[in-house]
């Protein structure tokens, strides 16, 4: 299915403003609109006029048809003067050139105080070099050392435009490498769907209050017992079901209408977790500690609700497991709610805690998901659901 020419258009626009580095605010203004009148067109909402056209192109210095023939000829006739600084990189990996080469010479030694100048302080004056003489050979120039990597992790500029539309141009740009063949963009998509939400993720943590970091396993529990073997967390895995209802429903006796659970909406409602954010540390005792997160060694309740499927799923085994921080909340939950009894904890490997790491993330793909359901782009948003 090839894209239509409004589509082509949308896309165009997200890959320009890109590479110019402008906001929706800065196009509005140029074409003498709203920025929500701008969104609006982005989205679906509302159609982009042959008028709108005619001043994009003018905004960007380029003939209309060249404009509307698709983002990657629309980004060669853009001027060189409209690219930003940094505009040119995009979602797609680039060649990074290599440094020129230097040609050797005296090195002269920096001030100890240059390096570390203040805003609106002068550095102070270096001191004359002594003068040589036909005696004295000179003094070579001592070479400066590198200064000590801080460990303070990088601030890193926020990469212009919101982060949703990362994810339209690069749906945006598989469907023009395809010639708008939806099938085959969307298999590339999956292709390449991890490194995506990494980059993604990446992009989200921008300003962040800390970076995040990948720690060794702990302790044996977490490691895995086989090369196709699992560790030791239990995972909750459902398999349950009403067996007086489901013996109802085999005899024809009643009907039910199922209800598919929507895995894409489950997804984004688990990052919301809190997830561990340090290195896990060793604790025994029953006492939970809300701001902290990891696994734990539990006795978990006698799960007597007929009705309602055990957070453990279908485990029958009895006596103690080491379950995850989500599932222990859940079962702290249902103690509260008098669906069971308050699991013992034995131990815990736990670390500093935040629900707030994969929010940004979050919100974004809800928003372009939300989104592509509206406008009925199955590219963008990829059904996937079970009973």
């Amino acid at each position: 299915m090839v894209m239509s020419t409004e589509e082509t258009l949308r896309v165009t626009v997200i890959a320009v403003t890109h590479r110019t580095g402008e906001q929706q605010a800065d196009v509005a203004a140029a074409l003498g609109l709203t920025q929500s009148q701008i969104s609006r067109r982005q989205r679906g909402l509302a159609s982009w006029t042959l008028a709108d056209c005619d001043r994009l192109a003018a905004h960007w210095g380029m003939p209309v048809l060249d404009l509307l023939a698709g983002p990657t000829h629309a980004l060669t006739r853009l001027p060189a003067d409209r690219v930003a600084a940094g505009g040119t990189q995009t979602l797609l990996p680039l060649d990074i050139p290599a440094p020129a080469p230097v040609e050797p010479g005296p090195v002269e030694p920096a001030p100890a105080e240059a390096a570390r100048s203040v805003p609106g302080r002068c550095a102070p004056a270096a001191e004359p070099a002594p003068a040589t003489t036909a005696t004295t050979p000179p003094r070579r120039a001592p070479v400066a050392e590198p200064a000590p990597a801080s460990s303070a992790p990088k601030r890193v500029a926020a990469p212009a435009g919101p982060p949703a539309d990362r994810v339209r141009v690069r749906v945006g740009h598989e469907l023009s490498v395809h010639g708008g063949d939806r099938d085959a963009a969307r298999a590339a998509l999956l292709k390449a769907a991890v490194p995506d939400v990494m980059e993604l993720f990446a992009a989200s943590r921008v300003g962040g209050r800390y970076e995040h970091s990948e720690f060794p396993p702990t302790a044996g529990i977490l490691k895995k017992a086989s090369q196709k073997g699992a560790d030791q967390i239990w995972e909750g895995r459902p398999k349950w079901r009403a067996e007086e209802l489901h013996r109802a429903a085999r005899a024809g006796h009643v009907r039910l209408d199922v209800t598919a659970l929507d895995m894409n909406a489950a997804y984004l409602a688990a990052l919301k977790t809190w997830l561990p954010i340090g290195k896990l540390v060793h604790s025994e005792g029953a006492d939970h500690n809300p701001k902290r997160s990891g696994v734990h060694r539990v006795t978990p309740a006698v799960w007597e609700m007929p009705d309602l499927p055990s957070p453990l799923g279908a485990r029958k085994e009895p006596g103690d497991l080491w379950i995850t921080e989500p599932t222990l909340r859940l079962l702290l939950r249902c103690a509260k709610l008098g669906f069971c009894e308050t699991p013992v904890i034995h131990e815990s490997w736990t670390s500093g805690a935040s629900e707030g790491l994969l929010e940004k993330m979050r919100r974004t793909l809800t928003e372009v998901r939300k989104e592509a359901i509206a406008n009925g782009d199955d590219v963008t948003n990829e059904p996937r659901s079970t009973a």
